[in-house]
């Protein structure tokens, strides 16, 4: 075996054969010609894959490892790491969209003449679709007078000549995102590089990389703040159609991605992270055929384009930064409209932003809500507004992207071309899109209500006010002590003309429920007879799904675009489908009529039976379905039997922080088609009377909400 062969963990290996990671630990004790580990800890070992592989072929556990399990775990175990593998594919890749002809000539004998003819078909793909790729050598020429070669781009040449002579921390410049990569580095690549072209021969280059790149997102969540497709669409659309836009921290290249196409476009990218530029380079210069500049560095210390003048730039920033550069910077030219303090990070990329654009070009900030009102930053906010710098403020519902539970801003920008007679500013408060739930707010009532507000406002220079939504404000009603921007102090309430109405209507409807609710209460419990409550036998979800009596699949990791998506969370509140996955061409797994679903995480005794309102809903991460054989099984009884306190407990295993359920070790006892109906018509009930109940606390929380805010706004009288 090679040194350098690709790894996979247990859990890896559950995933390749569809079972638990409970069944894995138990083939290791049973079977003794299971793989030895290769790495990893005692605790969480790794093993060679292709020893795996070949394992559960010989043992029949399956009868081949799906492609895109092999290539993803090809990636995952990679012996540079996930993210060096990801950006070797996405080479690749993106010669395979460009040249196939290439491709296939250089593919078409060994490993070893691959990887050394690789480099030079890249130079010719990268050079004119990444300008400034760096070239730091195409051979193997592994030393340089006497010490090692690095294969890292060359440093550029400083980007802020106006910081002090001593900085407390010197900058390190900034570089090209992407190195063309030598043969060496790229041959222990070449069995995943085989693997993600016959991806991509059945999928398309393209959605090959976002299948990928999804996944890896998706495996280290908090590694990495996204930017939601939906809020990125609302950037780039009130941006308008840039020719020339610059995305200053481009993370995963969302925003950029977003951006109307046009001929002519230019896009510029940069980020701190190595990684993240790089992968935002590959993936932007497979979406389009636009150039794509992108380059490695700190934005604030170390600008990659000093002279560039966009027509737009688009930016999420890092929020609540000490470490931006408060101590290197303090005589840098850009802030033309006052050095931001130490708290103020958000300011330093509002006026890094409008220093990169051309004179009425438009910048899109993506805001933490505190920068609007904070003391520390009044001063900035006021020249802004009387220059004519900030044009709105759009105060956004709550989930709109993270951190989920604060209601962010965006705040849009222009670079001043002439003196406003009476500037005003644009307010709008979206806040009444938020969904209930976790799956986002009402995207597309979001984005009409933002856009024509700012488009009246950008074509009128005023906007007609519409209470609690949009306003138009004169600068100098904000000329304060405070400045505050925030739309919600701004903005008049909304007209609320028949609010006690609403709440006669919302009392109606809880005696309704309440009374329904009582119907539904279960009679009172009869306990069985000492003499008939004998153990029934027993047997479990694993043994059913080998003898067919119920198939069972596993939430997936990506799907297709706008198709609702049921979450761990729908299934323990009992409420619609919300949720959404990464967009890649992976197959989801639909639910039908009569399917059981149940979390795995969290330790709650929930079992969910699908119905026709239901139905259709991709299945998400955390979930196992369970599609059980009408005539052998009813859902019913299945879901009833399987929310059993008792049961969970002992299918379930305990980590540090998470309890998981292994489903195939759960219970049911064995029992004739017409005993399972009389269990199950008793079990619908039962979660009848629950929904009934959830109905009526959801609208009592309504009705006293609501009386409390009739009451202190003067819509309602006391008595």
């Amino acid at each position: 075996m090679q040194d350098n062969a690709t790894e996979v963990t247990a859990a890896g290996i559950a995933r390749l054969a569809g079972v638990g990671r409970a069944a894995v630990s138990n083939w290791r004790r049973r079977h003794a010609d299971f793989p030895r580990p290769v790495g990893g800890t005692e605790t969480s070992p790794a093993f060679a894959l292709a020893e795996v592989e070949e394992w559960l072929r010989r043992h029949r556990k399956l009868a081949e490892v799906p492609l895109k399990e092999r290539v993803w775990q090809q990636l995952a175990g990679h012996p540079d790491g996930p993210v060096t593998a990801l950006v070797h594919a996405g080479c690749a890749l993106l010669l395979i969209h460009e040249r196939p002809p290439v491709w296939l000539d250089i593919s078409s004998g060994t490993d070893e003449r691959l990887a050394a003819l690789l480099p030079t078909a890249l130079d010719e793909v990268l050079t004119p679709r990444v300008p400034g790729t760096a070239r730091p050598g195409l051979t193997d020429r592994s030393r340089v007078n006497g010490q090692p070669s690095v294969n890292t781009p060359p440093a550029a040449t400083p980007a802020n000549p106006a910081t002090p002579a001593t900085p407390a921390t010197p900058a390190t410049p900034a570089t090209p995102a992407l190195a063309i990569p030598t043969a060496s580095r790229l041959l222990p690549s070449v069995p995943l590089l085989r693997g993600v072209a016959e991806l991509a021969a059945d999928r398309g280059a393209r959605p090959t990389f976002e299948f990928l790149l999804g996944r890896h997102l998706d495996a280290n969540p908090r590694q990495y703040t996204l930017t939601p497709p939906d809020l990125a669409g609302l950037m780039a659309a009130l941006a308008g159609t840039p020719a020339t836009v610059l995305d200053p921290s481009c993370g995963t290249g969302a925003l950029l991605r977003a951006v109307a196409d046009r001929p002519d476009r230019r896009l510029h990218a940069q980020d701190s992270s190595p990684e993240l530029a790089a992968l935002t380079a590959l993936r932007l210069a497979l979406h389009t055929r636009a150039p794509v500049h992108a380059a490695a560095g700190d934005t604030l210390r170390a600008d990659a384009y000093p002279g560039l003048r966009a027509d737009a730039v688009l930016c999420h920033p890092p929020f609540n930064e000490r470490n931006w550069g408060h101590d290197d910077l303090a005589y840098d030219p850009r802030w033309e409209y006052g050095f931001p303090a130490r708290t103020e990070s958000e300011l330093a990329w509002v006026q890094h932003a409008l220093a990169r654009l051309r004179d009425g070009g438009t910048a899109v900030l993506l805001m933490p809500p505190a920068v609007a009102s904070r003391r520390s930053g009044r001063r900035i906010r006021a020249d802004l507004l009387r220059r004519g710098a900030l044009r709105a403020v759009v105060a956004l519902p709550a989930g709109a992207a993270p951190p989920y539970s604060v209601p962010l801003h965006l705040w849009v920008l222009r670079r001043p071309d002439r003196t406003h007679a009476q500037p005003e500013l644009l307010l709008v408060d979206a806040g009444r899109f938020t969904a209930e739930g976790r799956g986002g707010p009402d995207w597309p009532g979001v984005r009409e209500t933002v856009l024509d507000a700012w488009g009246a406002f950008d074509r009128d220079g005023g906007v007609e006010e519409r209470p609690g939504v949009a306003r138009s404000v004169p600068v100098i009603e904000l000329l304060d002590d405070d400045v505050d921007l925030t739309p919600a102090r701004r903005l008049p309430p909304p007209a609320d003309t028949d609010g006690a109405g609403r709440l006669a209507d919302v009392r109606a409807r809880l005696d309704e429920t309440l009374r329904l609710t009582a119907e539904l209460a279960p009679p009172p419990a009869e306990p069985v007879p000492s003499a008939a409550s004998g153990r029934l036998p027993l047997t479990t979800v694993g043994e059913l799904a080998r003898a067919g009596a119920l198939v069972m699949r596993t939430g997936g990791h990506g799907g297709r675009a706008r198709v609702p998506v049921l979450t761990d969370h729908d299934v323990l509140a009992g409420t619609a489908p919300s949720g959404t996955l990464p967009e890649s061409e992976e197959e989801p797994v639909l639910t039908e009529p009569g399917d059981v679903v149940l979390p795995v995480l969290g330790g709650g005794a929930v079992a969910r039976v699908v119905d026709e309102a239901t139905a259709g809903a991709v299945l998400g991460r955390n979930l196992v379905l369970l599609r059980p054989d009408p005539a052998a099984l009813d859902a019913w009884f299945l879901a009833g039997f399987l929310r059993g306190t008792a049961n969970h407990r002992q299918a379930s295993s305990y980590a540090s922080t998470a309890t998981r359920l292994d489903v195939r070790r759960l219970q049911l006892p064995r029992l004739a088609p017409d005993e399972q109906r009389r269990y199950g018509e008793r079990f619908r009930a039962l979660d009848a009377f629950e929904r009934a109940l959830r109905e009526a606390g959801r609208l009592g929380e309504q009705l006293v909400r609501g009386m409390y805010d009739g009451l202190t706004d003067g819509t309602i009288a006391p008595d």
